[in-house]
């Protein structure tokens, strides 16, 4: 029954020959457009804020960049991704915590065999925003939506409030 509904649905789908190429092509142009005004806009408003803690302007630039991809790319809300890195590691690439974890967003090295390879670099930034926005998100899908406990676990606190008030504070106070 399954396939046979399967397959209907498949020959009812135009054939990439059937389907006009201008208007895919047009909204495909329309779409990007339209992203990269977002990420201008969002870029300027945060440009301010974050000079606080990297004054070289062109960084700050490739910083805010990358992190609204990633953030864009894991479903996640970037001034929350740039409130946990405030609270994190104050936006100090080479930050080591007590625990080791590493970079940016704090990443605990038992992450490369769950998420990488080998060779993967916490401390490179765009390394690390990947894979902290990859597991943020995946604590707020097992959290269904909750932040606070999707933060708790990020950081190894479930069931204290302590980290993700602190982020959530971060969040409000300065990248809102």
């Amino acid at each position: 029954m399954l396939v046979g509904s399967l397959m209907m649905a498949v020959s009812a789908t135009p054939s990439a020959a059937e389907l006009p190429l201008r208007p895919t092509l047009e909204t495909a142009s329309q779409s990007t457009a339209y992203y990269q005004w977002q990420l201008q806009e969002w870029r300027s408003r945060m440009d301010a804020p974050l000079s606080r803690f990297i004054s070289a302007p062109e960084q700050r630039h490739t910083l805010l960049t990358r992190l609204y991809q990633e953030a864009r790319l894991a479903g996640l809300p970037p001034e929350l991704v740039l409130a946990l890195i405030q609270v994190e590691s104050a936006f100090n690439a080479d930050a080591v915590s007590s625990a080791g974890a590493v970079g940016l967003m704090q990443i605990m090295p038992f992450w490369v065999a769950e998420l990488g390879l080998p060779v993967d670099d916490l401390t490179e930034p765009n390394r690390n925003l990947r894979y902290g926005c990859t597991i943020l998100a995946h604590y707020l899908a097992v959290e269904r939506g909750d932040f606070t406990r999707a933060l708790a676990r990020y950081n190894g606190s479930l069931g204290k409030t302590w980290y993700p008030e602190r982020v959530l504070k971060a969040w409000r106070d300065h990248w809102r």
